[in-house]
């Protein structure tokens, strides 16, 4: 492409040369020429006029005067009335002797009949006319030296961003999806290299969602299935008893139904697919499906799970979300807190709080302000759960907070609806 630029632009340059030059040539030929039979006429005219004065002062014309006067001229003066003219000048230009494509003549009459003619050379008209051809070229050397730095400069700066482009392109290519943030002061290309970066941002964006789907599906899933094999255990370890079996069957496909939804929630928050559908629900049937789950895997460690407060309660969420959300704090308790695990409902007025607290020794000082970013977690966990239940609280209208760190105690603010409310509370 540079050399393709530099060939135009020397294309260019010698048309408009010639163009310019070639007339400026043959205006300069005909101005030195015109100038120079200008000058040889006023040389004619003033010898005249000197020669009248001299025949009318001394009877005769003085020679050496005009050869003083007009150097490297011939000069022939012709008195009216006397036919023999007289000479002067150098010899060499004498048109009787010389070639006469080599002189130029100018010849003027006085008032009183004088005719006088005069010649000179043409090498100093050739010579000023190769002195202003040789100034055309100087200047049309300059021009072409001009044009050439100016098309590589400019060449320079139009493939510089092109190939700088060209490699933002490959790196997208290749996977690193970083906006590369260059801008190169020319429209087209910086209108180019905003479409990458804003393409770039949009790939980070789509990796940065799949990477997050993978990690929060393991997360999710971990736990459902956790619960899944325990009922399964129970089938097989309660083989001979079919009401037991029966009922553990019932158990284990509803964790498999629980790990369908799961999946399908996933999937549409992380590809956007769909919104979470709020309406209005009773939190008491979601603390019981959480309790029943929950409640044996505490029960191995010889804990307890108890669910108190405000029974009968209504808020605006997403009951497949709402259980995701409690699970998920039921699962942090469990894994880094000690003893009774407590689900506390209260209303508070304008919305429902749902507390979920341990007696553990509460959250490290250091991690209390970050508990809830991604990959922060105080004891070797996945540091998923908390930044995800946050994530899914806030896409449903809902907020989560953790106020209280010892003992740990987060809990679950719900848009309120309608419906009646128990002020009977104790355990469920």
């Amino acid at each position: 492409m540079r050399r393709r630029m530099l060939f135009s632009t020397l294309a260019v340059t010698a048309i408009a040369v010639l163009l310019l030059g070639l007339p400026l040539a043959v205006l300069t030929y005909k101005t030195v020429h015109d100038e120079s039979n200008r000058q040889l006429k006023g040389q004619a005219e003033l010898i005249g006029a000197e020669s009248d004065t001299m025949l009318e002062a001394y009877g005769e014309i003085d020679l050496t005067e005009f050869e003083r006067e007009h150097p490297g001229r011939f000069v022939r003066i012709t008195p009216a009335g006397d036919s023999e003219p007289v000479t002067a000048g150098d010899p060499a230009l004498d048109p009787g002797t010389a070639d006469a494509s080599t002189l130029l003549r100018a010849t003027t009459t006085t008032g009183r009949g004088t005719v006088v003619e005069i010649w000179m050379g043409t090498e100093e008209i050739q010579e000023s006319i190769a002195r202003g051809w040789m100034g055309i070229a100087s200047l049309v050397l300059l021009a072409v030296g001009v044009a050439v730095g100016l098309s590589m400069f400019q060449a320079r700066r139009l493939t510089l961003p092109l190939m700088d482009l060209a490699t933002t392109a490959e790196r997208l290519g290749s996977g690193v999806a970083s906006p590369w943030g260059h801008r190169y002061g020319i429209a087209e290309a910086d209108r180019v290299a905003e479409v990458l970066d804003r393409s770039a941002l949009r790939i980070a964006n789509l990796i940065a969602t799949e990477r997050h789907f993978a990690t929060d599906a393991s997360h999710q899933l971990r736990t459902p299935l956790t619960a899944l094999t325990m009922r399964l255990e129970e089938i097989i370890a309660e083989a001979e008893d079919p009401d037991v079996v029966r009922e553990e069957g019932a158990a284990a496909l509803a964790q498999t139904e629980r790990l369908v939804e799961t999946v399908e929630s996933l999937l549409g928050r992380a590809r956007k697919s769909q919104n979470a559908k709020v309406e209005k629900a009773e939190i008491d049937p979601v603390l019981d499906h959480v309790q029943s789950e929950w409640a044996p895997v505490l029960q191995q460690e010889k804990r307890t799970l108890v669910v108190t407060g405000d029974p009968g309660l209504t808020a605006l969420t997403v009951p497949a979300d709402l259980r995701q959300i409690l699970a998920t704090l039921v699962e942090n308790a469990y894994k880094h807190g000690a003893g009774t695990v407590t689900i506390r409902r209260l209303d508070t007025g304008g919305s429902v709080r749902v507390e979920v607290s341990d007696e553990g020794e509460g959250v490290p000082e250091h991690l209390s302000g970050r508990i809830f970013e991604r990959e922060v977690s105080g004891s070797g966990g996945t540091g998923l759960g908390l930044a995800l239940a946050r994530h899914i609280a806030e896409a449903a209208g809902a907020r989560i907070e953790l106020v209280q760190a010892r003992p740990t105690t987060f809990a679950l603010f719900l848009p309120a609806g309608a419906g009646g409310l128990s002020k009977t509370a104790g355990p469920v």
